[in-house]
């Protein structure tokens, strides 16, 4: 009978430790590994580690700011989840070039209500908002908070880019 008590609250424990791991890792963050090319020189193309944060835009959604590294359920394939640079919010007119030459930029969109623009750092290398257009910020999961792996990379992101009206 001991055995037996000992076994269910073994059990309880080991129960409650994955339910907190999972809401963690649903609703907080989790680590994940990056892979592609889009992200160049921001990251490797494979062998990087980072912390995605789910939290902050749950709970802030006006926090969400131009530059920031947003994690992204990909609108062309939802099975996967992206990584890309948010370029614009609501309102935003954004000068785009679908060939992913830099410049000289002749076509213009206005970011629509209820969405973001995307773009991968490498942008010859990045299906983004350039192909798929501005993505529903219900897509968003969070942003990109550290990358911990390799440790000689580690590094804190935060979002050095300023607004030029």
């Amino acid at each position: 009978m001991r055995y037996s008590k000992r076994a269910a609250v073994g059990s309880f424990k080991v129960f409650n430790f994955l339910f907190a791991v999972h809401i963690f890792m649903t609703y907080v963050g989790r680590f994940s590994f990056m892979a592609g090319p889009s992200m160049l020189p921001t990251f490797a193309v494979e062998g990087e580690i980072v912390i995605e944060d789910f939290i902050t835009y749950r709970l802030f959604p006006d926090k969400m700011k131009r530059g920031d590294l947003l994690i992204v359920r990909s609108p062309i394939e939802p099975t996967k989840v992206i990584c890309k640079r948010l370029i614009g919010l609501p309102g935003d007119i954004v000068c785009v070039d679908p060939s992913g030459v830099v410049y000289p930029s002749t076509e213009h969109v206005v970011v629509p209500k209820g969405h973001v623009w995307i773009s991968g750092d490498n942008a010859l290398a990045s299906r983004d908002s350039r192909m798929y257009g501005p993505v529903p910020i219900g897509l968003v999961k969070g942003r990109v908070f550290a990358r911990v792996w390799p440790l000689n990379s580690f590094k804190v992101f935060t979002n050095q880019i300023s607004y030029i009206e």
